[in-house]
């Protein structure tokens, strides 16, 4: 029987698990009636998941946290024998023959062996997929559970911006079965989409807004885990062997965050907007420190309506450059002003 793995046990940049308890606490406490959440920048879906009992709208810009979302918190039906059946198939070793993964990526991130393996599991899944015998959410979760699988093994520090060179490869790929919620609701709704578009077509009670807050990309940083999603076969270049991301960039990673995010405002239809910005401003190196000011966010919001500020400690993520201390994770939480 396949083993399991839970939603929080992937690596990810601004991961929200170790703050879930505070951002329910101020939910809890000063959010009254509140039964539709949005997760705008859902990135792996944590912060979701928190709130699992409520009708979710969940959207990232990444195919592959699109995809692990429909996974985690869709209300389509899925046969868990099959599932379980078919990661027991793959783990037993099937994939040896040459293929997109092994072509691109032998011993970089991941062994001749692995990748031969990763290749195959992906295209068997689209297979099996295109031919009708899984469906839309089942093809998700076995993506997910693939995704999950790579980056526990994946010689890297967390994301793909390189490889680690001459070390060994002694983990090799083993997948598990996400452990899903067997109680979603069934008005639950996943997208992958622009955030500041999506804002102008939904209404909630609540909308989380975790943006991203310097000059890293998400799209660099996982560009091998989104191909393997996509499973488009693009041809990657340089060093770290990364497929064209022009089309995924983000606003939020730019000089113009502040005029995106004001835009994402004026257009959310919702009681309540809860932001989650730390505080690095101009702490880090240039790459880490803040793009949006807090000045242009409490601008922003109190044009809004009312706005109100939590703060937790937490550590922050760097290049290992900066010796960086008092950090704060903050909640800005505006109790919109009706008609804005």
């Amino acid at each position: 029987m396949a083993k399991t793995t839970k939603i929080n046990n992937r690596r990810y940049l601004g991961n929200k698990y170790r703050l879930l308890p505070f951002i329910q606490k101020v939910v809890e406490d000063e959010c009254e009636d509140v039964n539709t959440i949005v997760d705008i920048f859902a990135g792996t879906g944590v912060v979701a998941s928190a709130f699992q009992e409520k009708q979710l709208i969940t959207n990232d810009i990444l195919y592959s946290n699109y995809i692990s979302n429909y996974a985690w918190f869709s209300a389509e039906p899925y046969h868990k024998d099959l599932l379980e059946n078919m990661i027991d198939v793959y783990n037993a070793g099937q994939g040896t023959e040459e293929n997109y993964m092994t072509q691109n990526f032998a011993n970089t991130y991941f062994s001749l062996e692995d990748c031969a393996k990763i290749g195959f599991i992906r295209e068997d899944i689209e297979d099996k997929y295109e031919q009708g015998r899984i469906n839309f959410r089942e093809r998700a979760i076995l993506i997910t559970s693939l995704l999950y699988a790579m980056d526990k093994i994946a010689k890297t520090c967390g994301h793909y911006d390189a490889y680690r060179r001459g070390v060994e490869f002694d983990a090799h790929l083993e997948l598990h079965l996400p452990e899903i919620s067997e109680v979603n609701n069934p008005n639950n709704q996943c997208f992958n989409v622009d955030s500041n578009e999506l804002a102008r077509d939904i209404a909630a009670d609540l909308v989380y807004i975790d943006p991203p807050y310097n000059s890293r990309q998400y799209c660099d940083a996982y560009h091998l885990l989104e191909n393997v999603a996509r499973w488009e076969k693009p041809e990657v270049f340089g060093v770290a062997k990364k497929m064209d991301r022009s089309q995924l960039k983000s606003r939020y990673c730019t000089k113009s965050a502040a005029e995106a995010f004001e835009d994402l405002i004026k257009n959310l239809d919702c009681r309540y907007i809860l932001l989650s910005y730390n505080n690095m401003a101009t702490k880090g190196d240039d790459r880490s420190n803040a793009k949006i000011s807090d000045d242009d966010i409490y601008r922003i919001l109190k044009d809004k309506g009312e706005v109100k500020v939590f703060s937790e400690n937490y550590k922050a993520f760097t290049t290992g450059k900066s010796d960086i201390a008092d950090n704060q994770e903050r909640l800005f939480l505006c109790t919109c002003d009706q008609g804005k």
